[in-house]
C-alpha cells in the first residue's frame, strides 16, 4: 500500500531547525498536531532519521510544551527497535530524558526502554549500558509521579522476564469452559541471557543503590512520601521477580543496609493504634526479598501495613502456581514465621486468602498456604 504524502514536511523542517538554533521561540503546536495526525504506519518509517534525531536534540533544550514534542517523538519511534532507536538516539540522550522534571520526557525514555524487552539480545544491549540502567532506576524509585512509577514497574518486569536465564514454565493446562485462566507468569518463549539480572543483583553498586533508595539512605527518598513511593513500587514488582527466579531474590552476597527506621530508636510513627510487629535488622545472607518483607517496612504507617499485606497476598499467591521446590518452602516458611509473629492482621488476611479466590483455585491456595505456614488451618467457607 502506498504512503499517502504528509503535508507540510518543509515547513515543520524549518520549525525544528529554528527551534534548535533559539530554544525560546514559541512552538507552533497546531503544526506539530497537524504532522502528527497525518502519521501512519506506511508513511512513518522515511520520516524517523529525517526527524528523530532533531526532536531528540530539542528534548534536551526545551522546557515548555513538552507533551507536544513527546508525542509526536511517540508515534514516530512505535515501529522501530530498539536498536534501530539507539543507532540515532545516544546512551546519554536516554539519560537525559529519564533525569528530567518532565513526565512525558520520562514516559517517552521509558517507551524507548520498553522495546528492549522485544528479545534476550536486545535486553543484554540495554545491560552494558550501566548508566542508563541505574538511571532507569533512579527514576523508578524516585519519581513522584504515579503513571512515571507504574511504567517503570512495567518495564523492568518485562526486562527482567525476557532476560530470566531459567527456562520458562511450561504452558497452563487448558480450562474448561467458564472456568478462569491461571496467572500468566512468564512471556518469554526460552531461557534469556540473564544480563540485566546480574547486574541489579549481583553487581554491588547497583544492587546498594536500590536498597538505599528503598531504606531511605538517600537524598532522593529521604522525604517520607517518596520512601513510601518507593517502597511500594518495589513490593509491587517483587511477587512477579519471585515467580520468575525465587534463588536470584531471596539470597545474596550483599547485606542490605538497615533502614532509617530502625536506626532512629522509634518503631512507632504516631499514625498507628496497634502495637508495632516486631522487625529485624538485616542479615547477611538476606536477598531482596528478606528485605522488602522483614526489614523495610515502617509497620506502624498503617498504609503501609497495608501495602506490605497485599505484597505477602500476591506472593503467596503467585509463588503458588510456580514450580513446587523445597528451597521455596523452606524460604517461604521462614518468612512467614518472621512476618506474622505479632502481626495478627498478616495472619489472617493471608489464612482468609483463599476464601477470597475464585472456586477453581481455592482448594490448591489453602493447601499451599498451610505448607508454608505450618501449625495453622485454613477453612474454607462453604460454597
Amino acid at each position: 500500500m502506498d504512503s499517502v504524502p504528509v503535508r507540510g514536511l518543509d515547513e515543520f523542517d524549518r520549525h525544528l531547525d529554528d527551534l534548535i538554533q533559539d530554544p525560546t521561540l514559541e512552538l507552533n503546536a497546531k503544526l506539530f498536531d497537524d504532522i502528527e495526525l497525518q502519521l501512519t504506519e506506511a508513511n512513518i518509517p522515511p520520516l524517523i532519521p529525517r526527524f528523530l534525531p532533531r526532536l531528540t536534540t530539542i528534548l534536551k533544550t526545551y522546557t515548555r510544551e513538552l507533551t507536544i514534542i513527546t508525542n509526536i517523538t511517540g508515534k514516530l519511534i512505535r515501529p522501530v527497535s530498539f536498536v534501530q532507536v539507539m543507532q540515532m538516539a545516544s546512551p546519554d540522550d536516554l539519560i537525559q530524558a529519564l533525569e528530567s522534571p518532565s513526565s512525558p520526557a520520562n514516559v517517552l525514555a521509558l517507551a524507548i526502554l520498553q522495546k528492549a524487552s522485544a528479545s534476550p539480545q536486545e535486553v543484554t544491549m540495554l545491560s552494558a549500558y550501566v548508566p542508563l540502567v541505574k538511571a532507569l532506576i533512579h527514576r523508578w524509585l524516585s519519581s513522584p509521579r504515579v503513571e512515571v512509577g507504574q511504567g517503570a514497574n512495567k518495564v523492568l518486569g518485562d526486562l527482567l522476564d525476557v532476560d530470566c536465564p531459567l527456562p520458562p514454565p511450561p504452558p497452563p493446562p487448558p480450562t474448561a469452559p467458564g472456568e478462569n485462566s491461571p496467572p500468566i507468569i512468564s512471556r518469554r518463549k526460552a531461557p534469556g541471557n540473564g544480563s540485566l539480572w546480574k547486574l541489579l543483583f549481583q553487581d554491588k553498586e547497583i544492587y546498594t543503590y536500590i536498597l538505599e533508595l528503598c531504606s531511605g539512605r538517600h537524598p532522593e527518598t529521604a522525604h517520607p512520601r517518596q520512601l513510601s513511593l518507593a517502597q511500594g513500587r518495589l513490593l509491587r514488582l517483587l511477587p512477579r521477580l519471585a515467580a520468575l527466579d525465587f534463588r536470584a531474590v531471596s539470597h545474596s552476597h550483599i547485606t542490605p543496609p538497615t533502614p532509617v527506621h530502625l536506626t532512629n530508636g522509634n518503631q512507632q510513627n504516631g499514625d498507628s493504634m496497634t502495637p508495632v510487629p516486631p522487625v529485624r535488622n538485616p542479615r547477611p545472607g538476606d536477598g531482596l526479598l528478606q528485605f522488602a518483607a522483614l526489614c523495610m517496612v515502617q509497620r506502624s504507617d498503617q498504609l503501609m501495613h497495608l501495602n506490605l499485606i497485599d505484597f505477602f497476598e500476591a506472593l503467596v499467591s503467585l509463588l503458588r502456581v510456580t514450580e513446587h521446590t523445597p528451597l521455596k518452602v523452606e524460604v517461604m516458611r521462614s518468612i512467614l514465621r518472621e512476618a506474622t509473629a505479632g502481626d495478627e492482621m498478616l495472619k489472617k488476611a493471608l489464612l482468609s486468602l483463599p476464601d477470597r479466590t475464585v472456586d477453581e483455585e481455592a482448594e490448591d491456595l489453602k493447601k499451599w498456604i498451610e505448607e508454608i505456614m505450618p501449625g495453622e488451618t485454613v477453612r474454607l467457607a462453604i460454597r
